[in-house]
């Protein structure tokens, strides 16, 4: 049965979001707050229930995801200055050689923003693309969209990175499962939004690096890349190997209940992301003669990004709550039920439409991940939940325009129009999220 006072508070509070965020330009976090204060309003919940339910939202989300962001944060702070970055793109450029070097750049967008935020990364790797641009002389965009392929595809799907820990966290899928498919689904989406793409695009539009700049010195002491790839693979392995040891996949093996709580502790995000920072911080800080001090200031001013994520994620959280104790969740779950409505395809048409309508991938895997968890019923297994994370992430990922700031930030930095952009970029954005809803759905139907 449909109660209409619930689904008018649903659609007004999205719209109350959207009005904020686009025409008044309220910040994200407020714009979240003030929305799930009138779902409240509107579903008839009391004042105090009001507040009561925004503090239980933001409580349940920050006490997981303030950690996780903020040692990701620092993390990838001190792998960015300690040039393990740089290191990696050349090492594989050399190793993939110029013909293929579309490639190599979508293997190092892949991994380097695991740790790395994505806007951070693309500006500390573009000078590689256009060092390379000027040596081929073909167009920028066959260098250029492989990297941020990659670096697009790992920033949505795999965590550490902010967005699907939080949507992860929102929906309660275990992060082990949702960076094993983030990887799985991630691999096709990245060949063909990345290299495959970047082919054609090319031939299409010619554009040039811009005029020399100041990069880092070529003779820079980086770190090797044994090193880095270690670093970076200890937390995915420890996470990963974590939720397969707990998995029925290896019941057999008999292990001893003392020993996996153990390991349950070592491969929690939280201690696995600790041992990280502790090894980066030594191998590639004190090992390196980087002092204390700056060591300190790296990660300290590493906090400023992450801030502004974790209090987004809380209030997104909030809103959620919002919807789970009004029993609109519920309401809506039987109905798409009823209707046949695969939750999946809500959860993405959910995250494309917000997406589409404000810019921000982050705020649209949020409130797609608020709207999505109330309708998860009895039955949903972990790996369910974990490919809904991906179906929501690439939902969020689809067709970046000009309310994305990431639209001109590759504008400026591949030098292009808008309508090269539009060509080139929000095509790429919108291949990468069909082909990972498809390969999600591939999954779906087998698991």
């Amino acid at each position: 049965m449909i109660d209409y006072t619930l689904i008018t508070a649903v659609f007004v509070g999205i719209a109350v979001l959207l009005v904020l965020i686009l025409r008044l330009k309220i910040q994200a976090f407020i714009a979240l707050l003030i929305a799930s204060i009138v779902v409240g309003v509107i579903a008839g919940m009391s004042p105090e229930t009001i507040i009561k339910t925004m503090q239980e939202g933001m409580g349940n989300t920050l006490g997981f995801v303030a950690l996780v962001v903020g040692l990701g944060a620092m993390f990838g702070a001190i792998l960015e200055h300690s040039g393990g970055a740089e290191a990696l793109a050349n090492y594989l450029l050399q190793k993939f050689g110029e013909k293929r070097a579309s490639w190599a750049l979508m293997l190092t967008g892949f991994f380097v923003a695991i740790p790395v935020f994505f806007d951070v990364a693309f500006i500390i790797l573009v000078p590689l693309i256009y060092s390379l641009q000027r040596k081929t002389k073909k167009s920028l965009l066959l260098y250029g969209m492989p990297l941020l392929a990659g670096l697009a595809i790992t920033h949505a799907f795999i965590p550490p990175t902010p967005g699907p820990v939080a949507v992860a966290d929102i929906l309660k899928a275990d992060l082990g499962w949702v960076i094993l498919f983030g990887f799985i689904v991630g691999i096709p989406t990245a060949i063909a939004s990345g290299p495959v793409f970047a082919k054609y695009i090319s031939e299409k539009i010619y554009v040039e690096a811009p005029k020399l700049t100041n990069t880092r010195d070529d003779n820079n002491d980086f770190p090797g890349v044994g090193v880095i790839l270690s670093i970076i693979g200890i937390p995915i392995v420890l996470i990963v190997g974590n939720t397969l040891l707990n998995s029925p996949l290896l019941e057999s093996f008999n292990i001893s209940e003392n020993v996996k709580s153990w390991l349950k502790m070592i491969g929690h995000p939280f201690t696995a992301l600790i041992i990280a920072n502790i090894i980066a911080w030594y191998v590639l800080g004190i090992r390196r003669k980087t002092t204390k001090t700056i060591l300190l200031k790296i990660t300290t001013a590493s906090m400023a990004p992450a801030g502004i994520i974790i209090l987004l994620t809380g209030a997104g959280g909030v809103f959620k709550q919002m919807l789970v104790n009004t029993k609109t969740g519920e309401m809506l779950a039987n109905y798409f039920a009823d209707k046949g409505v695969s939750i999946l395809l809500f959860a993405f048409l959910a995250a494309v439409l917000v997406r589409i309508l404000q810019g921000s991938a982050t705020v649209a895997m949020i409130t797609a991940a608020g709207l999505t968890a109330p309708l998860l019923l009895d039955g949903v297994t972990e790996i369910n939940k974990a490919l809904l994370v991906i179906a929501i992430a690439s939902g969020a990922s689809i067709m970046s325009h000009v309310n994305d700031s990431g639209f001109w930030l590759v504008s400026k930095y591949l030098g292009l129009t808008e309508k090269q952009t539009f060509k080139s970029w929000t095509v790429m954005t919108t291949i990468l999220a069909c082909v990972g809803f498809c390969t999600v759905c591939l999954l779906w139907t087998l698991f």
